[in-house]
């Protein structure tokens, strides 16, 4: 069995992950203890979390939305600072947004007649060209670039969408080519399906085919490719994405380069 060596374990949090120590094209490496990954804080233990306060996380950036914040708030290490931004803001009857109330009212007919992969690739198109999702963004690499904000933790709610976008915005800056870029979006599914059996099987036992709730529960190629086929339509390119996109000045797009790099 092989060994992601970006994966950092803590009892508090699930999915926490460090986006440094991949290579990048054009023989670097991105730099370990600036920008790590996670699933929400939720549990009050986050607080005093030996293995958080070893990473000595500056800023906390919460990704999920109003509802998802006050239903299971976050808890931040001691030090840090919590940002909120809110990057699917103009998307809020996403699958996100349904799944929760159809399963607690047992509608498995209901979840049955939903196209949730055509849902997730209609997801990934808004983190890319919607107004939230730009703005949201824009100010994650903002923070992520000022030295007394580092190091840096994102999270949504399982790490795996909003958080795997902040992701690849952050390693394509890198250099990371687009291999790189999907291996590191796609190492969170062990992760993903762990947190979400219990609920496939919370489905099953209603009656329902757990495989219709898959799409949603993990991340895939597609979700990726539409994602990045929407920057070179809209944009041109990433760096049209970063410049028009985000709005990120030159300063701020080399900033962003060094910042991430082991060699910057």
């Amino acid at each position: 069995m092989t060994v992601d060596p970006h994966v950092l374990l803590s009892p508090a949090v699930t999915n926490l992950r460090d986006l440094g120590g991949r290579p990048t094209a054009d023989g670097g490496r991105v730099a370990t203890g600036v920008a790590y990954r996670s699933a929400e804080l939720a549990a009050p233990s986050v607080a005093t979390d030996a293995a958080l306060a070893d990473l000595a996380v500056r800023t906390v950036v919460d990704l999920r939305t109003q509802a998802e914040r006050s239903a299971r708030p976050d808890h931040v290490p001691a030090g840090a600072t919590l940002v909120e931004l809110d990057v699917l803001a103009d998307l809020p009857q996403g699958p996100a947004a349904q799944l929760p109330a159809l399963l607690v009212g047992g509608r498995v007919d209901a979840l049955a007649r939903l196209d949730l992969a055509a849902q997730m690739l209609t997801v990934y198109r808004q983190l890319v060209v919607g107004d939230a999702a730009r703005r949201g963004y824009a100010a994650l690499v903002r923070i992520v670039i000022d030295p007394q904000r580092q190091p840096v933790l994102f999270h949504c709610t399982a790490g795996k969408d909003r958080t795997g976008w902040a992701a690849t915005i952050l390693l394509l800056a890198a250099g990371v080519d687009q291999a790189g870029v999907l291996e590191e979006f796609l190492a969170v599914n062990p992760a993903v399906r762990e947190t979400f059996a219990p609920l496939l099987q919370q489905f099953g036992a209603a009656g329902g085919d757990p495989d219709l709730l898959r799409p949603m529960l993990e991340v895939r190629a597609e979700y990726l490719e539409v994602a990045l086929d929407v920057v070179r339509e809209r944009f041109g390119s990433f760096d049209g994405y970063l410049t028009d996109g985000l709005g990120l000045s030159p300063l701020e797009i080399g900033t962003l380069h060094r910042t991430m790099r082991a060699d910057g």
